[in-house]
């Protein structure tokens, strides 16, 4: 018996790199799987569907189940498409994994209109766009599970990824709220801030020129998702895991106890209570590096 037996999942960006090792280990664990990417550049730039072809003809080779779709992710007739796919074919869909994306890193100084409307369609947009027919099928036919890619450029911020941090704290933002709302329909939906060593993230610094530690390739990652789309994470619903090398946890917004004066203030008395309204400087924190993204898939 397999985690996803019986179940069917759709990976955006899964020609390759985390995609690939999240579609693969579904399969593996019994899921029938929609393998999208348009197979495109890191930049979202071109377009090949004989990425998700491959790995599909890989899954079927070791006996599981699966399709490949080449649609665009951050056009609603794409997000359409890729939801038909797993319904023509399998009947159903269980899962969600929005996992398909671009890079245009740039200072946000030398970042053009272009560079940033392209990321954030991709991401963003990208995401709305996969969710929202799926969410409607789920919706009308007992719920499911969705896990949408986040990261710690958005969630912590990354030097020269403006565009990208925007977009994948946005993709927070969707997470905690359509939590809230998929309650009553029993749709679950999870954060993922992953980390690993992909074409995405190869030339970064750090890792250029350099063999990559074993535990940061993506099918090292894969079995985090694996339990987030189960039903292991049943309870979870509305949190974001961080997964890497590292292993996996939780991250969260958190407040202070901050300054409550119940009256009218002035700006010196802020100043005055900033221990209170800020964090302690020395308090022992957590410090990760951003170097997650998931595999490109052009706009």
């Amino acid at each position: 018996m397999g985690l996803l037996d019986g179940k069917v999942a759709i990976v955006t960006g899964a020609g390759g790199g985390l995609g690939e090792a999240y579609a693969k280990l579904f399969a593996k664990e019994g899921a029938a799987v929609v393998v999208n990417d348009l197979g495109g550049a890191r930049d979202g730039t071109g377009a090949d569907r004989s990425a998700a072809q491959k790995v599909v003809d890989e899954i079927i080779a070791a006996g599981g189940r699966a399709v490949a779709n080449g649609d665009d992710v951050s056009t609603m007739q794409g997000g359409e498409n890729i939801c038909n796919a797993a319904l023509e074919n399998f009947g159903r869909v269980d899962i969600l994994v929005c996992n398909a994306g671009i890079l245009r890193d740039k200072t946000f100084a030398n970042t053009s209109e272009q560079d940033w409307d392209s990321v954030v369609k991709v991401h963003l947009k990208g995401t709305y766009c996969c969710a929202m027919p799926v969410w409607k099928w789920m919706k009308d036919n007992g719920g499911g599970t969705m896990v949408f890619t986040s990261s710690t450029s958005g969630l912590y911020g990354n030097f020269g990824q403006t565009n990208y941090g925007a977009a994948k704290a946005g993709i927070y933002g969707m997470v905690r709220v359509m939590s809230i709302e998929g309650r009553k329909y029993n749709i679950r939906v999870m954060g993922l801030a992953p980390g690993a060593y992909t074409r995405m993230t190869s030339d970064l610094p750090g890792r250029k020129d350099r063999e990559p530690d074993p535990m940061s390739l993506p099918e090292n990652v894969a079995p985090g998702v694996l339990y987030m789309v189960s039903d292991l994470a049943k309870d979870h619903s509305g949190k974001i895991l961080g997964v890497s090398s590292r292993g996996v946890r939780e991250i969260k917004m958190v407040q202070t106890a901050g300054f409550e004066p119940g009256r009218p203030y002035t700006a010196e008395e802020v100043a005055k209570n900033a221990d209170k309204v800020f964090f302690p400087t020395d308090e022992r924190t957590v410090t990760i590096q951003p170097v997650a993204t998931p595999q490109p898939q052009p706009a």
